[in-house]
């Protein structure tokens, strides 16, 4: 298999454009979770259906029927929801307790048939026909996009239309691989002894990570929402039947919370190794709620499982898990050129060094400073090490491969 790339572009949409991505998500959404519906039976994994031919063939020609979707978006969609539901059952199989998957956040699958890319713009298949928003670009030339996406000698395999709603934009991840048969090292990964893949911790985002990939908190937020209103409602009944009530809907929480952060991740152990990542690097998690005043209770919990679940997920991939001091992280411009450190740079959920002028958004730009902060502690430490030689053993963070926000990203090194 050839060397993989990856290009994340922000799309600049007109208020047409946005409406009609808006309004095929909701149908790609539809169609995901009606297949969701059909595939689950919560008696026995056995009677999930996981075969994806079979499915397709069940619903495809409903779902067409129901919705404004092109064809292969359908396929796109069932394809999802199955590959869902079989991850959901190999954890069944397991012991592992889970639930029926769902889904909110607005992302959608798009293929060569279903989406085509020119040098500046993209058409993209909607249910108003197609959109070509352009691409916001960096000015660095050539562009990762331009390397990867445009290079012959690359491929085009997927890509993924991303709305993230904290900053009301559309991102899409575009994934290609090498065509001429050269298996040899990248250059992101070069000949280093490891490569880490930062985590950042937040509210909005749950976690963000050094590739420019982000779980966001919106429909863990809602949920947790949802249960307290339920308490609520049944502690004001004040009755036995009340108490027993809240006693089941207590463990009904509790074991969906465990699931969505086990989701979470499997994904993030997912990222780590589909980047070829040695270690991933938390943030250390001891003061997390006095540096996070506005997290509620069920945030804390969440970063706490999610370290513990990762911690001994990771190592069954043969990536380690590592803990970092965390002080200034949000503040430090994450640029390998600059890191100015001032407690102006973050606004929110926006990062701009009021050096540089590095503008990024602010858990991204975290993450990166979570991974150089291991890099940098782990050379030290090879350095000082009576039995590590030259100590020149190479770290590197593993860093978006294509563009976040219209910035370009290069590896960054620990030095």
């Amino acid at each position: 298999m050839g060397v993989r790339r990856t290009a994340v572009v922000k799309l600049a949409v007109s208020d047409e454009q946005r409406d009609a991505l808006h309004r095929t998500a909701q149908q790609y959404l539809y169609c995901a979770n009606r297949t969701a519906d059909y595939c689950w039976s919560d008696t026995s994994y056995a009677e999930c259906k996981t075969n994806k031919r079979e499915v397709r063939d069940a619903l495809y020609a409903e779902l067409r029927e129901e919705t404004d979707l092109q064809a292969q978006l359908v396929q796109a969609a069932i394809k999802r929801a199955v590959e869902a539901v079989k991850a959901c059952v190999e954890r069944w199989k397991k012991g592992q307790r889970v639930s029926q998957p769902t889904f909110t956040a607005e992302t959608m699958d798009y293929d060569t048939r279903s989406a085509t890319f020119y040098r500046n713009k993209v058409s993209l298949a909607t249910v108003e026909g197609r959109v070509e928003p352009s691409f916001v670009l960096p000015a660095d030339n050539p562009t990762p996009y331009e390397r990867y996406v445009l290079s012959e000698s690359y491929e085009f395999r997927e890509s993924t239309l991303r709305y993230d709603a904290a900053t009301d934009e559309f991102y899409l991840n575009i994934s290609t691989r090498r065509t001429d048969g050269d298996d040899e090292v990248s250059e992101d990964t070069g000949h280093s002894d490891q490569t880490v893949l930062g985590i950042d911790l937040g509210v909005n985002s749950l976690a963000v990570s050094s590739t420019g990939t982000f779980w966001q908190g919106d429909d863990y937020d809602h949920w947790c929402r949802e249960f307290e209103k339920r308490r609520g409602e049944m502690q004001q009944r004040g009755t036995q039947a009340a108490h027993k009530a809240l006693l089941r809907l207590g463990k009904r929480e509790e074991a969906w919370r465990k699931q969505y952060i086990h989701t979470i991740a499997n994904e993030l152990v997912s990222e780590a190794v589909e980047h070829d990542c040695d270690v991933i690097a938390f943030e250390d998690l001891s003061d997390i709620r006095e540096r996070l005043p506005h997290a509620k209770w069920h945030h804390v919990w969440a970063f706490r499982r999610l370290f513990e679940y990762v911690s001994y997920k990771a190592p069954e991939q043969g990536v380690s898990v590592e803990q970092v001091e965390p002080t200034h992280t949000s503040q430090r411009c994450s640029r390998t050129d600059c890191g100015f450190t001032h407690d102006g740079n973050r606004q929110g959920e926006h990062f701009e060094c009021q050096k540089c002028g590095y503008e990024v958004n602010a858990d991204y730009n975290a993450a990166k400073n979570i991974g150089v902060r291991y890099a940098r502690k782990r050379q030290h430490k090879l350095r000082s090490s009576p039995k590590s030689g030259s100590g020149d053993a190479p770290v590197d963070v593993r860093v978006n491969g294509g563009t976040l926000n219209g910035e370009s990203h290069q590896p960054i090194a620990g030095d």
